[in-house]
């Protein structure tokens, strides 16, 4: 059964005492929850059966089938489903049965509706947790297929709109920025989203070979083409056939091979070293750069004619430190992601550790945020990245940022004010197309907006 979007989490209520139940119910609605309730036991079995719930809430003492039977049965179907014990008969030896059984927390009767919110607020916030935790370890699994753009970004979310748009049109893609911003990935995400997406994949650094070298690569050979070639070898241009062509730092090509390169696209053909004729190849071009191509022709250092060629649709990839709400996300991936890969049992990262990483600049972009976090966790010695896994020269520019400003850095709670403000003013002040960029619904951004203080339209 799916639920509907619109509410905060799905809610349980179980007691004998009908009372009981409507007060509950009706106080836990105020907060935006989906509430379900039942007065027996035998019917909350069947529920947890049919429904998805999220919290339980279950009187201890009941005929039939009590909290304790009900606590067994929810945590078999759902171990990560949390469930809330309230019982009037309070005692340490029932308390201590019902949290080593897992019960999440043991409330005596009478209880107050203030502390009660706030122990399921806490719940859900541990349900969410886990959820997210076990669909990281789904996208970081390696039977996980396709390129994964991790991103919450606005920006990010509509050069993948773009991506996504363009991808089947079969043109020519320019790919800009710096150094570790993805743009081999994101060539991979196109080539995921094109008609081309069952034929090959062909990466290509024109920056790391010579250009003969590149030559032979990119074109190939015939047998007996020069001294050495014993046998004919198929290029990477022909090896792309009916797929896709990436070429990352093209700016770094002779002016002599972009000369080659446009005739391929222009005729749609290869011609290997020491072959007669050339032979038809279908493929796409995707190139990527951190120069200003733009620039490096007018400077006389790449052919226009192929810039025109290659710059059909042009997409810009965003450094590290412009899309920073991506950080927490980025680094909980990173850090899962490499955990699994060697065997640690590390999978959170304490609070002053995040906001250092939050913090940071990354001038090496996301390469530079994975290779902190891979370090973090070869290094690490419990189950959660601290600020001693960080490099020292991390941690001293963090101190160098309290000592040049006298401020503490800003917490996680300001950077999320800050960042839901800003999607607040991207949808001007709408709240429905606010809460879809965020990806969260309505009644959950609306407490955000209330607990932040912030301002938006109804």
């Amino acid at each position: 059964m799916t639920d509907t979007p619109q509410h905060a989490g799905t809610l349980l209520i179980i007691d004998d005492e009908p009372v009981a139940v409507n007060n509950l119910s009706h106080a836990l609605n105020k907060n935006g929850y989906r509430v379900l309730t039942c007065t027996s036991g035998e019917k909350a079995l069947a529920m947890l059966e049919k429904k998805n719930i999220d919290i339980v809430l279950t009187d201890l003492r009941m005929e039939g089938v009590d909290g304790m039977a009900v606590l067994q049965h929810a945590k078999q179907l759902d171990p990560d489903i949390v469930v809330i014990m309230i019982t009037g008969y309070a005692s340490f030896t029932s308390a201590v049965e019902a949290m080593k059984a897992g019960a999440f927390y043991y409330i005596a009767k009478p209880f107050r509706l203030d502390e009660v919110r706030e122990i399921v607020r806490t719940g859900m916030e541990l349900v969410r947790t886990k959820r997210e935790n076990q669909l990281l370890r789904k996208l970081v699994s390696a039977d996980y297929a396709g390129p994964r753009i991790i991103t919450q970004n606005t920006m990010m979310q509509g050069l993948l709109d773009m991506a996504r748009q363009v991808g089947p049109t079969d043109c020519n893609i320019l790919l800009t920025g710096e150094s570790g911003t993805g743009k081999e990935l994101f060539a991979r995400y196109l080539h995921a989203h094109s008609n081309r997406a069952a034929g090959p994949f062909v990466a290509v650094n024109c920056g790391a070979l010579q250009e003969d070298l590149l030559a032979n690569e990119l074109f190939g050979h015939e047998k007996g083409a020069f001294t050495g070639a014993t046998e004919a070898k198929i290029g990477l241009i022909e090896a792309a056939n009916g797929g896709t062509l990436f070429l990352d730092e093209i700016a770094e090509m002779s002016l002599a091979m972009q000369i080659k390169l446009l005739r391929v696209i222009q005729e749609r053909e290869v011609q290997p070293l020491g072959a007669i004729k050339a032979r038809a190849v279908n493929v796409r071009i995707i190139t990527a750069t951190l120069r200003d191509l733009q620039r490096e022709v007018t400077e006389g250092r790449f052919r226009q004619d192929l810039y025109f060629r290659l710059n059909v649709v042009a997409l810009h990839l965003p450094q590290l430190a412009v899309r920073r709400d991506d950080i927490p996300l980025l680094a909980f991936y990173f850090l899962k992601k490499h955990a699994l890969r060697m065997h640690m049992p590390i999978d959170d990262i304490e609070h002053d550790a995040l906001e250092i990483l939050c913090g940071y600049d990354y001038p090496g972009n996301i390469r530079e945020l994975e290779n902190l976090m891979e370090r973090g966790v070869a290094l690490s010695t419990g189950h959660s990245l601290t600020v001693r896994d960080l490099p020292p020269a991390l941690r001293e520019h963090a101190i160098s940022i309290l000592r040049d400003t006298g401020s503490p850095l800003p917490t996680l709670e300001q950077r999320e004010a800050e960042y839901i403000n800003q999607v607040l003013k991207y949808a001007n002040g709408n709240r429905t197309q606010a809460a879809k960029i965020l990806g969260i619904d309505r009644v959950s951004l609306w407490r955000k907006i209330t607990r932040h203080g912030l301002t938006a339209k109804e």
